[in-house]
């Protein structure tokens, strides 16, 4: 088939590879402009935009579909079908009816929970247990699209939300090039959504990531898990009279108590509201990631502080 292909960073990146090794004729390929980043803030292609100029494929980088010369643009590509793994942007309603058999989206939840920006991190921040991948046909409502595919994926108790992006970038991907066959064959059944258990994955804020140590553990643990390992949930401690930014990459549950925010233990063991966490794996400001017995090597024993 005649395929668009839309979305922007790692997550996407498998799937435009899966559609390219089926043979599918993608016709052009819609990502983010560059934009500033590194310690030199140089402009960088998206992840799809490179994978995409290493395929030979024509990339195209509008800000918008405001112009109607965009849309039209779009439309003349006369295809079959569009693929959109988070794009970044809205489509409106011409975009939608442009490709004869609408607009493929594939989502990271069990819809209608945790429509929206982040559903990753919301369903691990939140304590599911049970998430998943659906093959969506878009709308012009946010993810309120019928749904052609559902892949579950249960939620360890230690599962962070890089983890869950890194295989659901995989199954994703093979549940697109199901999908695509299926709709070639005229063989795809959408269903509508549920009415019930509406929920939005709205995008994480700055402030969400600091630590309330008044909060009990297994909710400390879960923002831990869902910020995992960015942006990273974080608290401040003195070390050598100065406050200190830690972010905390892996942790886990463990017995204990205290004062909320207290160091318990040479371990680095902190009582929170209710329980505590042992953090595993942390990174200090302008630091690489390291396992908590490296980082300790550095201030030594950090009992009885109370982390901010």
């Amino acid at each position: 088939m005649r395929v668009i292909f839309m979305g922007t960073p790692e997550i996407a990146v498998p799937t435009l590879s899966e559609i390219i090794g089926r043979g599918h004729d993608v016709v052009a390929v819609y990502t983010q402009p560059p934009r500033p980043a590194g310690r030199g803030k140089k402009d960088r292609k998206s992840p799809v935009h490179e994978l995409a100029e290493g395929f030979g494929l024509e990339v195209r980088t509008p800000f918008n579909f405001k112009d109607p010369a965009e849309v039209e643009a779009f439309q003349a590509l006369d295809a079959d079908v569009a693929v959109v793994v988070a794009y970044g942007l809205l489509l409106p309603q011409a975009i939608l009816d442009a490709p004869e058999k609408g607009c493929l989206n594939l989502h990271g939840s069990l819809l209608p929970r945790w429509r929206g920006a982040a559903p990753i991190q919301r369903a691990i921040m939140a304590g599911d247990t049970q998430t998943g991948i659906m093959i969506m046909k878009m709308d012009k409502g946010l993810d309120t699209g019928d749904v052609g595919l559902i892949d579950e994926i249960p939620i360890s108790p230690n599962m962070t939300a890089g983890e869950l992006h890194d295989e659901m970038m995989v199954r994703g991907a093979d549940m697109m090039g199901r999908a695509l066959s299926a709709l070639e064959r005229d063989s795809m059944d959408f269903t509508p959504q549920s009415t019930e258990g509406v929920t939005y994955a709205k995008k994480i804020e700055k402030a969400e990531a600091r630590i309330d140590w008044t909060q009990p553990a297994a909710v400390v643990h879960n923002q831990i898990r869902g910020l995992s390992p960015f942006p990273g949930a974080w608290f401040e401690i003195e070390i050598n009279d100065k406050p200190v930014r830690i972010k905390i990459i892996k942790a886990s549950l463990v017995d204990g108590s205290g004062a909320p925010g207290t160091v318990l233990d040479d371990d680095l063991r902190i009582a929170c509201g209710e329980g505590s966490i042992l953090p595993l794996t942390v990174q200090r400001e302008g630091k690489g990631a390291m396992d908590v017995e490296t980082f300790l090597r550095g201030p030594g024993s950090l009992k009885g502080k109370v982390a901010q």
